[in-house]
This record gives C-alpha cells, sequence and structure tokens, in this order.
C-alpha cells in the first residue's frame, strides 16, 4: 500500500486532502489526523472491517477498545444506552476537546471498535481538521493514537510515517499538535464517574460541573494500591510510549536527581554505551555528560507535555542505549505527565 501525505490546512477546512480523506473513510479505509491531543488512526466507527483494520495496522491487542470520535453531541446520543445526566453536563464544560467520556453502548457500534466491551469510549475533538473531517465524512471516527502500539505516541504527521508509512491510506499533516498527552478519559457507568486515564482535563476540573469523582487506583502514581492493582480500562493495562532505549525515572531532592543522573551515566558511558537525559531549561547546564535534551520549563507544565513524546523519539534517533529523566510533579497535569513517563519507563524508578 502505498500512503500519500496530504497537507492539512486547519484553516482551509474544505480543502481537497480533507475532502480526499473523507471519500477513504467512506470507503472503510483508515486515515491519520491530528487532534489537539496527538495524531488519532481513525476508520468508520461502524464498521467492524475498518475497526479491523486499524487493529491489525497498529499491531494493537483487540481487547484493547478504541475510542469513537463525533462532532455533534447528537452522535453521542445516537450510539449511547442509559445515558446519564453527566454527560451533557460534562459535554457543555469539555466538548470540543480532549475529554473523553465511557458509557453503555447500543448496537450502533460493533463490538469490533469497543473492543469487545459492553461499553462504549466518546470524544469530541476540538481540532479544526478532526471535525471538519468527521462532518465531511458523515462518519464517526474511530481513533486511537496513530502509531505503532507500544511505542510513543505521534505529535507530528513524522511520527505517524515512521510507525505507519504503508500501512494506512492517508496521512494527514496539520503540523505539531496542540497538547501532546492523549485525552483524559472519564467512566460514567458507575455512580461516582471514574477517572480511568489522567489528562489536560484533571480531577478539580471535572469535580466542579459534575461533583465527586473517584481515581482508578490502578493508575495512581505513588499510591501503596497501584501496586497489584488492575487498571479498569484495558489500555492502560500495556506498556506503552516506550522508546527504543531502557528509560529510568529518577526521583528525589533536584541536586541529589543530578548527581546521581550524572553517576550513572559516567558509569555507562565508560561502558561504551550512549546515554540521553531528559532535562528542564533550568537543569540542562548542570548535566556533564550524555545527549541532553530539554523537555520544557518547570514553570509551564504544558511545555513539558507537549514535548514528552518528541523527546522520547528525538532519542530513538540518536541511538542511545539508555535514558534519565527527572520527575515532573507538576501542580495542573503532573499526574498525566508522570502516568505516560512512567508507562514508558515501565515503572523502573529510582529513588534518590
Amino acid at each position: 500500500m502505498i500512503t500519500k501525505i496530504l497537507k492539512a490546512d486547519e484553516i482551509d477546512v474544505n480543502s481537497t486532502s480533507i475532502n480526499e480523506a473523507a471519500e477513504v473513510l467512506k470507503r472503510g479505509g483508515l486515515v491519520a489526523f491530528p487532534t489537539e491531543t496527538v495524531y488519532g488512526l481513525g476508520g468508520d466507527a461502524t464498521d467492524p472491517d475498518a475497526s479491523k483494520k486499524i487493529y491489525a495496522a497498529k499491531g494493537r491487542p483487540s481487547d484493547n477498545p478504541l475510542i469513537v470520535h463525533i462532532a455533534d453531541f447528537s452522535q453521542l446520543k445516537a450510539i449511547a444506552s442509559n445515558l446519564p445526566d453527566t454527560a451533557k453536563k460534562l459535554a457543555d464544560a469539555f466538548w470540543p476537546g480532549p475529554l473523553t467520556m465511557v458509557v453503555n453502548k447500543n448496537e450502533v457500534v460493533p463490538y469490533e471498535t469497543t473492543g469487545g466491551l459492553d461499553t462504549v469510549a466518546v470524544r469530541m475533538p476540538s481540532h479544526p481538521v478532526a471535525l471538519a473531517l468527521i462532518k465531511k465524512s458523515n462518519v464517526m471516527i474511530a481513533a486511537p493514537s496513530a502509531n505503532t502500539s507500544g511505542r510513543p505516541s505521534p505529535t507530528k504527521a513524522e511520527h505517524v510515517a515512521e510507525d505507519l508509512n504503508g500501512k494506512i491510506d492517508i496521512i494527514l499533516d496539520g503540523g505539531p499538535v496542540e497538547i501532546g498527552l492523549e485525552s483524559t478519559i472519564i467512566d460514567l457507568t458507575e455512580d461516582i464517574p471514574m477517572i480511568l486515564r489522567p489528562g489536560y482535563i484533571n480531577k478539580q476540573m471535572l469535580e466542579s460541573v459534575v461533583g465527586q469523582v473517584r481515581i482508578d487506583p490502578a493508575i495512581v502514581v505513588d499510591s501503596d494500591t497501584t501496586v497489584g492493582a488492575k487498571p479498569k480500562a484495558p489500555g492502560m493495562r500495556y506498556k506503552h510510549y516506550a522508546p527504543k532505549g531502557e528509560l529510568t525515572v529518577v526521583k528525589g531532592g533536584q541536586d541529589k536527581v543530578i548527581e546521581v543522573i550524572n553517576q550513572l551515566t559516567a558509569e555507562h558511558l565508560a561502558d561504551g554505551k550512549r546515554v540521553g537525559i531528559i532535562a528542564t531549561s533550568q537543569t540542562k547546564d548542570l548535566y556533564l555528560k550524555g545527549e541532553v535534551l530539554v523537555i520544557g520549563d518547570r514553570d509551564n507544565e504544558e511545555s513539558i507535555a507537549h514535548n514528552l513524546y518528541d523527546i522520547l523519539r528525538r532519542f530513538d534517533y540518536l541511538g542511545v542505549d539508555y535514558i534519565f529523566s527527572e520527575c515532573f510533579d507538576t501542580p495542573s497535569i503532573g499526574q498525566a505527565i508522570m502516568n505516560r513517563l512512567l508507562k514508558a519507563a515501565g515503572q523502573k524508578v529510582i529513588e534518590v
């Protein structure tokens, strides 16, 4: 298969590129497209064969549900069963935007899309290209991240091409994404809504709209209940976001973290290995050796989220064997950043 890479201007949502991609979706093909979070790999959510193609292209476990992307709240009502009032409240507050709601499904969405579950995950993206594609194709789009399963999620079209060139029909290149982390997932099928995946929209923001919100204990960093706990969201059970080099997160006071990373870097370099270091603009000059990449500024946590996956992929280009990262417990989206970073590291943490 030859994969077309087409420029998609968010200002010109009537472009021939978006129209061509919409026709591909109507025919059951696959299109990668930008959202405000990461690039998605889309197919017709109501077509079982299209969903099977998505799983095959990504090498994704078939019990890991796909998120259905819609452009209007009426589409959620069309595929949901027993839709709770909280869904409308959250949609009014956060849609279009980086929030995914899990609700009970009806027969419109096939089990091939929901990973065999009787629930469906749904969100309305805010990126103009994504919304235009949904509207032009007139189909709800099932779309996980547009990468090989387990690899860092794509935040640029070139990331998609690295993983999926020759496996899908079209990549719509809309430039770098805005947020850089996947959407928050909240389960609305229980009496008290539960966060299944942290994201840009945090617990406090959700509680300001619907009252009490729980967090799945299995995804809480530094929680005693995390050990041995099984995440409720199937996708959170798998290793994700991993670079090719072995990633370790070093946690503790800044001076000690820098000292330990410098020591470990020197040891690996002495053994003939290549080492990468994830630093901030505040600490980059304090590392003595290795490939030091700046993820962002500690006073601007959005910059850290935005650059995380791109940094992990850049270390792949550099061919490093080991990667050491500082910890990023920022106030608003720190939980989401650390969730992704720790999964990329396979939970490998050094406490100092």
